[in-house]
């Protein structure tokens, strides 16, 4: 039985905090570590969870070089991501990440390339929708072919992320990256899982719009297309910048059915589908039990309704990572497993600069020169 996994801890912000606390819930794994620049958040998030102000630690480099730690654990801002992922990789070290993974594309090439160089190391991007009730037995519906050959499907992230007080670093470009990471790549990783059984994406089309509300230096609206080897296509309004709410829309369309999921709107209604393997090409509401009778599902499915991300499955991904660790297993959502997600960013930033349709999968030489320039 493996021993208990010694953790590097980085970043006791509101996110970090909630996946410490489901980490000190399991008995097979420990922080030895964290590092916190905001000194007394970071003792005051130890003690709350019951640990010793010494584990705060003022460099990094102390945590890379610390020999008895197993695995990193980066929730840090968007742009230490990279570095700091190569950083813990080189020295041997197992990876979470939230996403994005990178916010340059030189570091992102580097963890794909460690990656597939070190097999034996497990890393991990949050796209932590993967997690969700709703996503997982979407999941399966369309591999199942409850819809058929799906032709058509589109997922929205309009959420006006939070800039407020220490958050405020998510206006700077240099910080945050861009607005594909700071959120729109949830809905291209539900996209991309719902169809990894059917298609493969093959190109992306899109357009970008400078913030009109608040003071983003990146553009923080995006609209992207990505066209499938199956001929289906699939399409993401994603808006950091203003919003009314939380808008994580589905819109799924098959030969054999569709499905609908709409955020804003009251339980059980939130949900209908319909097939004509499984309904009688009838809709249904399957979280109202009244209206879809064996077909209901379990009262306690999520959705992502919310884009406070403490509600989502977040003890799900720690623990996820964790026995991907012990179990010697890769995650689907590694480094390299996700590659078409980060690489679906990258080629969207492409075609709005450039106004024209990027092929996947990316040529890296090209994409060097355009991020270079």
């Amino acid at each position: 039985m493996m021993e208990k996994l010694k953790i590097g801890f980085v970043g006791a912000g509101w996110m970090g905090s909630v996946q410490m606390q489901r980490i000190c819930k399991r008995n097979d794994a420990e922080i030895l570590a964290l590092f916190e620049k905001n000194i007394e958040r970071g003792k005051e998030v130890l003690r709350n969870l019951g640990l010793s102000e010494t584990l705060l630690i003022s460099d990094y480099n102390d945590i890379i070089n610390n020999k008895d730690i197993d695995a990193v654990w980066l929730v840090s801002p968007n742009s230490f991501h990279g570095p700091q992922s190569i950083a813990a990789m080189q020295a041997g070290k197992h990876v979470f990440s939230e996403k994005p993974c990178a916010t340059k594309f030189d570091d992102f090439c580097k963890q794909i390339e460690l990656e597939k160089a070190n097999p034996n190391l497990k890393t991990f991007v949050d796209y932590i929708l993967y997690f969700d009730s709703l996503e997982e037995r979407l999941r399966k519906m369309v591999a199942d072919g409850v819809f058929g050959k799906i032709t058509q499907i589109q997922v929205n992230y309009r959420h006006p992320v939070n800039i407020a007080g220490d958050k405020v670093w998510k206006l700077s470009k240099e910080t945050m990256g861009d607005a594909i990471g700071m959120g729109i790549n949830h809905a291209i990783s539900v996209i991309i899982y719902a169809m990894q059984n059917q298609a493969k994406p093959v190109a992306v089309y899109a357009t970008k719009l400078k913030s009109q509300v608040r003071e983003f230096e990146a553009e923080p609206i995006y609209n992207i297309m990505i066209k499938f080897d199956n001929g289906a296509t699939g399409f993401c309004f994603g808006n950091i910048d203003n919003g009314n709410g939380y808008d994580a829309y589905h819109n799924l369309f098959g030969t054999e059915g569709g499905f609908i999921f709409e955020s804003q709107i009251d339980r059980p209604y939130k949900v209908r589908y319909w097939s004509n393997k499984t309904t009688g090409g009838k809709w249904i509401r399957p979280l109202d039990k009244e209206n879809s009778g064996d077909l209901a599902w379990p009262q306690d499915t999520t959705t992502p309704d919310s884009g406070n991300v403490v509600e989502h499955q977040t003890g799900s991904c720690v623990s996820h990572f964790i026995d991907c660790i012990k179990n010697n297993e890769k995650s689907p959502l590694s480094f390299v497993n996700s590659q078409t997600i980060a690489e679906i960013g990258w080629a969207a930033q492409m075609s709005a600069a450039l106004n024209k349709e990027v092929n996947l999968p990316l040529d890296w030489n090209e994409a060097k020169r355009f991020f270079k320039e």
